[in-house]
């Protein structure tokens, strides 16, 4: 029996004589547990040991031997592929881990932190806390080790804002790492710290020359810790197989030792699990003797060649179950022992119980005297509330009251130009391009009521439909609005910017290919938005800004969320609906611009036309960008979009149909018109357009024979003869200004109301003469 790498005094060696083993122990209780093992145990070498390190059971496993620890808690000595026959009476540091979820569990944390010492120990409990936490549905956020300073570790734990911190170290790295915590202020109301239980109950008022912390800093960021302990004496009065209660068991120790300080006296802790030891192999080898004894074996027939004894061995040990000094003893699968787990919380500066767990049956019994620096246990992480940002209900009920004006501006916009649409005067204004121009105007300002709704109106799941009404009633609006204008200036461009023999073939345009343009611009726009919806369909999703601490409450932060609507490649998409649409509205101004001269009785609107188009033009172009910059201001970007959509269609209807509506009432071009355009039928509007286009004509060879003015007066007169049919005209221009009030009124009266020009002017020549 060796009894430990970690004693240090030895006071008594006792050989064995069959096979040449030395016994070291350390005190008057070793020794005597020693003198029993070796009186009645010697010749079945099962090595009791205290060790760390699993090289001595390597080796006692190729020997059949059974080996029993009283002092050993690496969590590698529970593989059973590397030690086979080992057991220990002190459980595993992984008992902790069960009592430490239910603490989690219990106070419902969420979210842990750790911070080890880089040793297997600590390495191999860790690991298996991480199993089992992931299995409780616990999240280990931030995982942190050192080797001698800790002090990059806890300022990593600091500024990942970890609040509930399980530390792995020992003893005095745990004085450094609380040093390091003083320092970074990672203590308090907001952090619950769990460490190891077997430190000494003083251990951070202990003068340590490698910190430079003070024991009143040190008593301050250690206080409120919870610590987790293995229970090594049981809590319960029972007599166990010893036919000892724990206190009876204490008293006779205490009396062994002299008066000496138990905290001085190294193995203290551990004496009862020791003893427990002792009965547990006395048990064993009681139980194995009926089983031998049916197959014709003795224990003191035991060699270590003797396969059955050594399985009769392991057997009984894996089985025991007793009651002991240190409580139940039971052995798991991989021959760690199964104890309850003591709880115990740091309150002004001395350690207080405040409960136990049994890992065997999940039992917690809680004492409910758990005390927190704030006024409970703190939160697992900084508590974030998610707030939506949602659109100024005032805002959208402004906007919306224009917008739904501007749609009854829109609705008698386009009934009084369907009424009038046989008024000679309408018709020349392609009345259908400017109910087509209406329509589009009130699809654009009903596209401002989606524009205003947000998650404070609709749930999540109809947002993505809000978002299609969006986009088409915006997008169809448009090109119903401006294609229509556009397509009137691009006419009106096209006709009167040709040469003149080309000119006259365009003037004759029919109205079907002015629709055709439009249906043209408007199929484009649905065709780009179909294969938009189809490639890449609008859903919502959520921006996040920067947390924000509100007033009062410093473990609270405030979590402003946007919701938007758009796709995976949204600006790729608007790249090329604005790069579409920018260059129609830049060649409407330009058209527009190149047109302003232009007077024409077909398209009698032209230039009203063209002043919409500049309007709609710079609105839209300052915007676009604006929104975009402004997309995470939900405020100001509802602001700008929907207010150039209002006042884009307002400065449109009015422009384009007040002037209409002036002219009609000012003027009596009622209904009266209409009908005497019905009854004259379209040959009086072909008889004006041929008097227009003769008009025109005459008039550019009247200003090229101006320009001849220098020529002698008879030629001159032949030249305009077959040109001018106004005489006054011609009175002031060439006539010699000696001709008195009695020749020009003899001229006038050569005037008849069917006579041409070439018969008067032969006439004035005579009277020249």
């Amino acid at each position: 029996v060796v009894m430990g790498d970690s004693f240090h005094n030895v006071h008594m060696k006792l050989s064995d004589p069959y096979n040449n083993r030395t016994f070291f122990l350390e005190d008057f209780f070793n020794q005597l547990l020693s003198f029993v093992l070796y009186r009645l145990f010697w010749k079945f070498y099962i090595i009791i040991q205290d060790f760390h390190h699993g090289s001595s059971s390597n080796m006692v496993a190729f020997v059949s031997l059974s080996q029993l620890s009283y002092g050993s808690s690496s969590p590698a000595l529970s593989n059973r592929q590397r030690f086979p026959t080992f057991f220990r009476t002190h459980p595993s540091a992984t008992l902790h881990n069960p009592t430490r979820v239910q603490l989690f569990q219990k106070w419902k944390w969420t979210k842990i932190a750790t911070i080890q010492q880089t040793t297997e120990v600590f390495t191999s409990t860790l690991d298996d806390l991480e199993e089992r936490v992931k299995e409780a549905g616990i999240e280990i956020s931030v995982r942190q080790s050192f080797l001698t300073d800790p002090a990059v570790a806890v300022k990593n734990l600091k500024r990942q804002d970890a609040r509930i911190i399980v530390g792995l170290f020992y003893e005095t790295e745990a004085r450094k790492v609380f040093c390091e915590v003083y320092k970074e202020k990672l203590y308090g109301k907001k952090y619950v710290w769990f460490l190891i239980g077997w430190y000494a109950d003083n251990w951070f008022k202990i003068k340590d020359p490698s910190i430079n912390c003070t024991v009143e800093q040190m008593t301050e960021a250690v206080e409120g810790h919870v610590t987790t302990e293995i229970v090594m004496l049981n809590p319960e009065t029972v007599r166990g197989a010893s036919n000892l209660t724990s206190q009876e068991f204490l008293a006779q120790l205490m009396s062994k030792l002299g008066g000496k300080n138990p905290e001085e006296t190294g193995g203290f802790q551990e004496a009862p699990l020791a003893y427990d030891a002792v009965w547990a192999l006395a048990l064993a080898l009681n139980k194995t003797v009926g089983p031998l004894k049916t197959k014709g074996h003795r224990l003191e027939d035991f060699n270590y060649n003797n396969r059955d004894i050594t399985s009769e061995i392991y057997r009984a040990m894996n089985t025991s179950s007793f009651e002991g000094v240190s409580g139940h003893v039971v052995f798991d699968a991989q021959g760690s022992r199964m104890a309850w787990t003591l709880i115990e919380q740091l309150q002004g500066g001395s350690y207080k119980k405040i409960g136990y767990y049994d890992s065997t049956k999940g039992n917690l019994s809680w004492y409910g005297n758990d005390k927190w620096i704030g006024p409970g246990p703190p939160a697992d992480q900084t508590v974030v509330i998610e707030e939506f940002r949602y659109l100024s209900q005032k805002l959208f009920v402004s906007v919306s009251v224009f917008a739904g004006l501007g749609v009854l501006l829109g609705i008698v916009c386009l009934t009084f130009n369907i009424y009038n649409s046989n008024v000679r005067y309408i018709q020349n204004s392609q009345p259908y391009l400017n109910n087509m121009t209406a329509v589009g105007c009130m699809m654009a300002l009903a596209a401002v009521f989606p524009l205003g709704i947000d998650g404070l109106h609709v749930h999540r799941r109809q947002f993505p439909v809000i978002c299609q009404f969006r986009l088409w009633l915006l997008g169809l609006g448009f090109s119903l609005a401006y294609g229509s204008m556009f397509t009137k200036i691009w006419w009106v461009h096209t006709v009167f910017t040709k040469k003149d023999e080309k000119k006259d073939k365009r003037k004759h345009l029919e109205p079907w290919k002015l629709y055709a343009t439009v249906g043209v611009l408007l199929s484009i726009d649905i065709l780009s938005l179909m294969i938009w919806q189809i490639v890449d369909p609008l859903h919502i999703t959520v921006e996040k800004f920067t947390r924000e601490a509100p007033k009062g409450d410093l473990d609270v932060l405030i979590q402003p969320l946007l919701e938007h609507c758009s796709s995976e490649k949204m600006n790729t998409w608007l790249g090329v609906v604005y790069g579409y649409k920018g260059l129609l509205l830049l060649l409407g101004i330009f058209l527009a611009y190149e047109t302003k001269s232009i007077s024409t009785e077909k398209i009698n609107d032209h230039r009203a036309v063209g002043m919409a188009i500049y309007n709609v033009a710079v609105l839209c172009m300052i915007t676009a960008p604006v929104t975009m910059i402004l997309s995470s201001q939900q405020d100001a970007s509802f602001a700008f979009a929907s207010l150039a959509i209002v006042f884009s269609v307002y400065i449109t209807l009015v422009v384009l149909f007040v002037p209409k509506m002036r002219r009609l009432i000012t003027r009596g071009e009622w209904q009266s018109d209409a009908q005497e355009t019905m009854k004259t039928g379209s040959s009086t509007n072909n008889n004006d357009e041929e008097k227009s286009r003769q008009l025109e004509r005459e008039n550019k060879e009247l200003q090229k024979i101006i320009q001849e003015v220098s020529w002698p007066r008879g030629r001159a007169i032949n030249r305009l003869g077959p040109l001018i049919d106004n005489y006054w005209t011609f009175y002031k221009l060439f006539l010699p200004a000696e001709l008195g009030p009695d020749s020009c009124r003899w001229l006038h009266s050569l005037h008849r109301p069917h006579g041409g020009v070439r018969h008067h002017l032969s006439l004035m020549s005579r009277f020249s003469v």
